[in-house]
């Protein structure tokens, strides 16, 4: 993250970290429930195509359905990553969420 500085009234400058999206472009994502639109009119899952700037305080995406022609702009709150990994996959729930325990810091309690 990249820090700026913006200047006030009274001469002093705060620091704000900048925003970093969620959602990398090429993930599949779905909208959430409660979106301005009936869910069921909506495509199943969408492609993110562009991250865009923040909004207010929430950032953007570009998404895009393979069953529609055009693009759409969704806030991050708005969506949810689609897991794609078949479901005969072999790796369990908790696997597919925290990883397979390969990573720097696996390492067994021992008494």
């Amino acid at each position: 993250m990249t820090a700026t500085r913006i200047p006030q009234r009274n001469g002093r400058s705060i620091r704000r970290e900048a925003a970093t999206h969620i959602f990398k472009v090429g993930q599949t994502v779905r909208v959430k429930d409660g979106f301005l639109v009936v869910p069921s009119k909506l495509p199943e899952t969408y492609r993110i195509t562009a991250t865009l700037p923040l909004r207010g305080n929430v950032l953007q995406y570009r998404i895009r359905s393979d069953d529609e022609r055009h693009e759409r702009v969704a806030t991050e709150d708005s969506l949810e990553l689609v897991d794609l990994t078949p479901a005969g996959s072999g790796a369990t729930l908790i696997e597919r969420t925290f990883g397979h325990g390969h990573g720097p810091n696996d390492e067994r309690l021992t008494s």
